[in-house]
């Protein structure tokens, strides 16, 4: 029993001393590595993950034609996102226009090791009734009907980033952050192509509880601060669940943050988790909105995910 124990302790041992050893190998080469470089070799890793990295800001944003624009939205991504240790609040706006059900969502919260925000711009082909929208696929809007959309994305001590950019996904993720939801807000800007569409959306506002005098317009331009939930699930398995994950969170921002020493920016850590631990940077990439398999190559789907595409267009 004693050798055994022996035996663990040594083992234990030369694994902390390889990684030790390891990690330096691993800087040694990240610090020789040129900026245009770093940056090169991260967003050729992250874009088959539909992202890129954004180097003016040290953040991570979405590209226009992620994988994820193939599977739309319903709510029941966010039903289960917190089994990918995402906690976050929601608020989704739906409004009627040119014959169609258009739903416009805002998000901002932990997503895992991220603090991260989102607006997604999405439509159904048809007018939808109330009572099934929480159930209807609601489809990424066209590159013709994309939106000019602005975040001004803050914690309540200062501003992580600003984004303005065409979009039907606008997202920021601050890697290695953690934030409680609560502590986040969004200012937000949307420009629609005209009154029409934007008195539409206005009056989706104001349905799920915003005032007019919170609602600022410009033109076509809506300006808006998105910073409580009003559509966030306060029942007791909701409550046991952010107890649960929320505290896991915390504790993997820490751990990230200590294995990534002595790097200070999102770009050194996220190549030093690559190099050292793939899989784990991996994981980083493939939580933040949608559960996706490891099989996917270049423009590819693979069987299992076009499977649940195709599930999730015959509930429609």
């Amino acid at each position: 029993m004693y050798l055994f124990f022996l035996f663990l302790l040594i083992f234990a041992l030369l694994g902390i001393l390889f990684f030790d050893r390891r990690k330096k190998i691993i800087c040694n080469k990240i610090c020789l590595m040129k900026t245009r470089e770093k940056i090169d070799k991260l967003n050729e890793l992250i874009n088959p993950f539909g992202y890129y990295y954004n180097c003016n800001q040290d953040i991570f944003s979405t590209t226009i034609n992620a994988w994820q624009r193939d599977f739309g939205y319903t709510e029941f991504y966010n039903k289960n996102a917190h089994r990918l240790s995402i906690i976050f609040d929601s608020q989704p706006i739906y409004f009627n226009y040119n014959e169609k059900t258009w739903l416009i969502e805002f998000w901002k919260g932990q997503y895992g090791i991220n603090t991260g925000c989102e607006v997604g711009i999405y439509y159904n082909d048809s007018l939808v009734p109330e009572s099934l929208r929480n159930y209807a696929l609601f489809k990424s809007v066209s590159n013709e009907d994309m939106l000019p959309i602005t975040i001004s994305f803050s914690t309540k001590d200062y501003t992580i980033a600003r984004l303005r950019q065409k979009h039907w996904w606008l997202t920021i993720f601050d890697l290695g952050k953690y934030t409680e939801p609560s502590e986040l807000s969004m200012n937000i800007g949307i420009t629609f192509p005209s009154r029409e569409m934007m008195n539409s959306f206005i009056n989706g506002l104001l349905d799920e509880g915003y005032k007019k005098e919170d609602i600022f317009i410009r033109g076509t331009k809506v300006y808006f601060l998105f910073d409580k939930c009003t559509t966030c699930s306060l029942n007791l398995f909701y409550r046991l669940r952010l107890k649960y994950i929320q505290p896991k969170n915390r504790i993997l921002c820490k751990l990230f943050l200590k294995v990534t020493k002595p790097f200070n920016t999102s770009l050194d850590r996220a190549l030093c988790v690559y190099y050292l631990i793939p899989l784990f940077f991996r994981r980083i990439f493939v939580s933040k909105r949608y559960k996706k398999c490891s099989t996917r190559r270049k423009n590819k789907i693979c069987n299992k995910c076009n499977k649940l595409r195709n599930n999730l267009k015959n509930q429609t």
